[in-house]
């Protein structure tokens, strides 16, 4: 939870933090996002350090959204719709572990909701490549990070939507 006791607090790996960030920031009932990082092995990380891919952390996005307009299976959908979960090396042409599909969950009923929708993408016939792991310490990145495309004015190269439940 954060601190605001009317919104929740979700993290998505999905690629490029940017154009994660970028399809939700657009969606219902989300009230503020930022990039960063989390799941690796230093604090206070930077982006030239995780870059490298060799601080386990992934590019992920914080949501923070109001559970009483969305629900965290409707971010979900949204985060499989939006993104290529089915490469295992990286996302389009980000490769790379900092880029890897990953869910961090942050108690019981968000891991079941994510073991869920995989399993229906399975049944589907998907090859579902993201991970689950538990929510770790979020380290922002740095401001220039931040909405990127919404400055820009641009649109992300790799994560497009497309309609799959």
């Amino acid at each position: 939870m954060s601190n605001n006791k009317c919104t929740r607090k979700a993290h998505f790996a999905s690629g490029c933090f940017w154009g994660t960030e970028y399809w939700f920031m657009k969606a219902h009932g989300v009230q503020r996002t930022s990039v960063g990082f989390m799941g690796g092995n230093i604090e206070h990380p930077s982006y030239p350090q995780v870059k490298t891919g060799t601080t386990g952390h992934l590019e992920c996005v914080e949501v923070e959204y109001d559970p009483t307009k969305t629900t965290y299976e409707n971010l979900l959908t949204l985060f499989f719709e939006t993104h290529d979960f089915t490469q295992t090396d990286g996302q389009g042409p980000d490769i790379g572990s900092q880029y890897l599909s990953c869910l961090f969950y942050t108690d019981e009923a968000e891991r079941t909701a994510a073991e869920n929708c995989i399993r229906r993408l399975e049944k589907m016939g998907y090859r579902v490549a993201t991970q689950l792991q538990p929510a770790s310490t979020f380290w922002i990145a740095e401001d220039y990070h931040q909405q990127y495309y919404e400055h820009k004015g641009t649109q992300p190269y790799c994560h497009l939507y497309r309609k799959i439940f």
